[in-house]
């Protein structure tokens, strides 16, 4: 039902869609407010150009009437007509009181006087009828468009002996039926009892009634469009035959298709078959034995192939062990320098760790070693299985792609670490931070400490067993730093290869220059935090006596380099190395520097200092204004001069109120004033002669100072002169 609803409909809606466009057109609208007669035969072309659009043998439209009452004029396929004259005028003026501006209606042909739509000798005829104008309240004609009930009755389904389509109206009178002498009747007149109408109340369904007195099935769909309603009625006994034959042609189906089954069955099983039996021939005459059991062939070939997954999976398993074996091995001597440069290259490819190494541009060792275990809940012999915890630790941490795989070397856990495209810091930093999280998980997991020792970083993986002895030489430092430190390589005498001794050799600079300066208060200062710098480091007696001994050297070496005797700071017969020595408390030692040491020195500084302060800055001021056409540093003046840069620098602030830095610039800038003035030197060669880099920074300072640049500076002052 759904379908001829949709074919139906298709046809009412072009037609309805069509002819609102006809009446709305303009050629149209200007007609309906004039007479026609037969001098306006151009625009009654265009009007019948108009309604051709409608009649085609998608429309299923035999004539199209335009009537138009207030200006007395019609038109239809045959010609233009008076309307009065018209024969059916009373029937379209009829029309024109219809409710509405668009209506469907079932009309008899006869009554229509298109001969057009008689030629089809259908009783009845389907007439979509607008008003004209549509958007107006004054009707001023009326518009037709014919479709013969018999041309619709093609479009339903084909009409069986016990089964009937019909379509009705909104009075559920029949308009389209396949039988011709049924369009024009009521529902009711067909046998239909009044009381079921009420049925179709719905917009589809399907329900049982009964007509002559027999069963009948009706399915109905109600349109959207118009409100016709689209019914089917089959007797339920057609219904029952047709549901028998259904089923006698469903069984006979499901046997042919169970006979096709089990034959493709039985060929599929024959053909499965026979590799199945090849298989368990070529295992028998391998194992003769298993023909004396007595299970099944395909439980002998599953047993069998089990004993094979088992066996492959065991060899694959003794391979794997023995690959990790021998790649531990070939670490080991890769760590301890114990393998050449060719076999190592070897054995990378081998591994296929050749891609991964060779896309590192940093490569570092990072070796860890446990604390101590007396004073934890494990014993010395739980040190090799801590061991295999931490390793694991390290391989779960560290992803693959940025190490080799970790091994365990004299007690010493040791992984080489490496990264792609990344600078030293950055991987300094990664390691460093690496290092605190495994610190972290061990703390957390293990409750155990560990220190780790970090090489300094190299691309070359022949240097691996370099790096490997720098991270146990950095591991030896927890014996003044501690348990549980991290001891990256670089840190010990600025990353050089050499065992580093903790001094605080920048307390001492500024202690001596302190004691130069005769600023004696500032010098003991600086001495008490020397000694609590050195005391505050865990170290033995002998390494506190070192560097004692060593803060002594200096000071008697700052004595000599300044011409101070022994006999100046009261000191005659004895020895200060074995005064110093027979000290044991800090408040002693402190107390010995100060008399014996600072106190002297600063006073005999302090009688030096007015002669010698002016003698010093002189001679700084006199090297500037010789030499400041080069890049003369504070540093090369110290060196000339045999003193340290930051006693210089203090003296030379305290007698110009300004430093090196600021006076040099200032000369120069005078001298670059100076040039201008008197001299036809190009400001390009005067900013070269100044040391500056480019002339664009000459100006740009020069600007800063004056106000003005260079240019124009030589301009007002040259023109002055």
């Amino acid at each position: 039902m759904n379908q001829t609803n949709s074919n139906l409909e298709q046809v009412l809606r072009t037609v309805d869609y069509t002819l609102n466009y006809v009446i709305n057109s303009n050629i149209l609208q200007s007609a309906l407010y004039r007479p026609l007669s037969y001098y306006d035969f151009q625009l009654y072309n265009k009007l019948r150009e108009e309604l051709s659009l409608l009649q085609s043998p998608d429309t299923r439209v035999t004539d199209v009437i335009l009537a138009n009452a207030t200006t007395n004029w019609l038109i239809n396929n045959r010609g233009m007509y008076e309307f009065n004259e018209y024969a059916s005028k009373n029937m379209l003026l009829s029309l024109m009181e219809l409710p509405g501006n668009s209506n469907w209606m079932l009309i008899e042909t006869e009554m229509l006087g298109s001969a057009d739509t008689q030629s089809y000798a259908c009783p009845y005829t389907i007439a979509l009828i607008k008003k004209m104008p549509l958007s107006s309240s004054t009707t001023r004609g009326v518009a037709l468009a014919t479709i013969p009930s018999c041309s619709l009755a093609a479009m339903i389904d084909s009409p069986a002996d016990a089964r009937e389509v019909m379509v009705l109206d909104h009075n559920y009178r029949m308009i389209v039926h396949p039988e011709q002498n049924q369009v024009g009747r009521y529902l009711t007149d067909h046998g239909y009892q009044t009381e079921d109408l009420d049925r179709f109340d719905g917009n589809s369904g399907q329900f049982e009634t009964r007509i002559d007195n027999k069963p009948v099935s009706v399915t109905y769909v109600r349109s959207d469009f118009n409100g016709w309603i689209y019914a089917s009625f089959t007797e339920m006994a057609a219904i029952t035959k047709e549901s028998r034959s259904i089923g006698w042609f469903t069984l006979y189906i499901c046997l042919l298709m169970i006979a096709c089954s089990v034959l493709l069955v039985w060929l599929g099983t024959r053909k499965m078959y026979t590799p199945i039996r090849h298989i368990f021939e070529h295992i028998a005459q391998r194992l003769p034995e298993i023909r004396a059991n007595k299970k099944s062939e395909l439980q002998i070939i599953d047993e069998h192939i089990r004993d094979m997954f088992n066996s492959n999976a065991k060899l694959r398993g003794e391979l794997r062990q023995n690959s990790q074996q021998v790649r531990t091995f070939f670490l080991h001597k890769l760590f301890l320098g114990k393998i050449s440069a060719p076999e190592m290259e070897e054995q990378i490819e081998l591994f296929g760790l050749e891609e991964q190494v060779a896309s590192w541009d940093q490569m570092a060792v990072f070796t860890l070693q446990i604390d101590q275990l007396d004073e934890t809940r494990y014993e010395r012999k739980d040190g090799d299985l801590l061991l295999f915890a931490i390793h694991n630790i390290i391989e779960e941490m560290i992803p693959s792609s940025h190490r080799l795989p970790s091994v365990i070397v004299d007690q010493t856990q040791a992984t080489l670490i490496g990264r792609e495209r990344i600078s030293n810091e950055a991987f300094h930093d990664y390691i460093y931070t690496l290092s605190e999280d495994i610190q972290k998980t061990t703390r957390a997991f293990l409750d155990l400490e560990v220190s780790i020792g970090i090489s300094l970083p190299y691309k070359n993986l022949a240097k691996t067993s370099r790096a490997y002895q720098e991270g146990l030489e950095a591991l030896k430092h927890r014996i003044k730093l501690g348990t549980g430190v991290i001891i990256p390589y670089f840190s010990l005498n600025s990353g050089q290869h050499t065992r580093i001794y903790f001094y605080p050799v920048q307390i001492e600079n500024e202690l001596i220059d302190a004691i130069k300066l005769a600023e004696e208060e500032r010098a003991e200062e600086l001495l008490h935090d020397w000694l609590a710098e050195v005391f505050r480091k865990d170290r033995t007696p002998h390494e506190y006596q070192l560097s004692l001994i060593r803060l002594l050297n200096d000071l008697m070496i700052v004595m000599q380099e300044n011409g101070i005797m022994m006999e100046q700071l009261n000191i005659h017969d004895s020895s200060l190395v074995e005064e110093l020595l027979r000290l044991y408390t800090s408040s002693d030692i402190e107390a010995w520097f100060k008399e014996r040491m600072i106190r002297p020195m600063a006073r005999v500084f302090r009688d030096r200092q007015d002669s010698q302060y002016q003698n010093l800055s002189e001679q700084i001021i006199e090297m500037i204004r010789n030499e400041f056409d080069r890049n003369i540093t504070l540093e090369e003046c110290a060196v000339r001069l045999h003193y340290n840069n930051f006693y210089l620098s203090s003296v030379f602030k305290k007698e110009t109120n300004m430093s090196f830095s600021e006076y040099l610039t200032q000369y120069r800038f005078k001298m670059s004033k100076k040039w201008l003035v008197e001299t036809e030197m190009p400001i390009k060669d005067i900013a070269e002669k100044l040391s500056y880099n480019n002339s664009q920074n000459f100006i740009r300072s020069f600007r800063k100072l004056e106000g003005m640049t260079p240019g124009q500076y030589r301009s007002k002052y040259k023109t002055a002169l």
